[in-house]
């Protein structure tokens, strides 16, 4: 039987990468096992997270807010798990529609496991061609006595939930965060049942942050959209802000701006390029083990 080839775009927020599986009309079954082997960063496509695009109404998970928004964002991480809410991912996701022309620049709504968010794509010809998501609001639910340990230190850090949960710790060199090859070890581990991002934040300024993090399923990211949210929002706490702001947080990869509203809703902007496509194949028409086929077309900075 012929090899099915399956196309593909490969694209990055602040250097977080994704590759986004186009599969409007839900047919792509895609196991964990196939999300670890195309997300290898030495055998497969390498990313630190896959994007399948399917329509709302061709998507069980979503097909209750299709009326809301047209597209669902089924975000895994690398490690094949299930992912809830992408702030990096999301604009990736958002620019592969706009370029794809399964959507028009704009405002454009997309479902997510954590609820529908609102994303502005700006025209082709904008000056400034970052991407703006509606991110909500931070919950900060608790308990009190969150520690995150790399040994041989530890610190106190703040429960932050953004769709996905977060451990935000405030300390005075990133390097002391060490390699993060390893995910930190996080205590209460009933706070945490199903895994944590950790974030390890320094102060570099007024209301501008530099941030590491160790993300539950992937590892060390070159940035991360959320975790630059559950930063803001840990520091908010910290400092007694309240009302509207605009915040500066630098990761390795880049930089992520966060405006928080009135109504104490953040916004998140930043880069989203896309970088390549190509295409993998489903050998025996079947979903394992994957082969890359193909990733030669350079897209550039769109």
């Amino acid at each position: 039987m012929t090899d099915v080839k399956i196309r593909f775009a490969k694209g990055h927020g602040a250097g977080n990468d994704f590759i986004v599986v186009p599969d409007p009309d839900g047919h792509l079954h895609l196991t964990a096992d196939d999300v670890k082997a195309l997300c290898h960063r030495r055998t497969g496509i390498g990313a630190d997270g896959l994007l399948r695009a399917v329509r709302s109404t061709a998507e069980p998970e979503a097909e209750s807010m299709s009326a809301q928004a047209d597209w669902f964002m089924d975000y895994r991480n690398a490690d094949g798990t299930n992912g809830s809410m992408c702030g990096n991912g999301i604009r990736v996701f958002a620019r592969y529609l706009a370029d794809a022309e399964f959507c028009r620049p704009g405002l454009v709504s997309i479902v997510t496991r954590a609820g529908i968010r609102q994303v502005r794509i700006p025209p082709a010809d904008a000056t400034d061609d970052a991407i703006t998501v509606d991110m909500g609001r931070p919950r900060l639910p608790g308990p009190e006595n969150i520690k995150v340990t790399v040994e041989p230190r530890h610190w106190s850090a703040l429960n932050v939930d953004m769709g996905n949960p977060h451990a935000v710790a405030f300390i005075d060199d990133l390097a002391h965060a060490g390699e993060l090859t390893v995910p930190p070890t996080v205590t209460p581990a009933a706070a945490y049942p199903d895994g944590v991002t950790v974030e390890f934040v320094t102060i570099r300024g007024p209301r501008r942050l530099s941030v590491r993090v160790h993300e539950r399923g992937v590892g060390e990211t070159s940035a991360c959209g959320t975790g630059a949210s559950a930063a803001v929002a840990a520091l908010r706490q910290r400092e007694k802000h309240t009302g509207m702001g605009h915040y500066t947080v630098d990761f390795p990869g880049g930089c992520l701006r966060i405006t928080v509203d009135a109504d104490e809703t953040f916004q998140l902007t930043g880069p989203a390029v896309i970088v390549l496509e190509g295409a993998f194949a489903l050998p025996n028409g079947r979903t394992g083990p994957l082969a890359v086929l193909a990733a030669t077309q350079s897209l550039g900075s769109q």
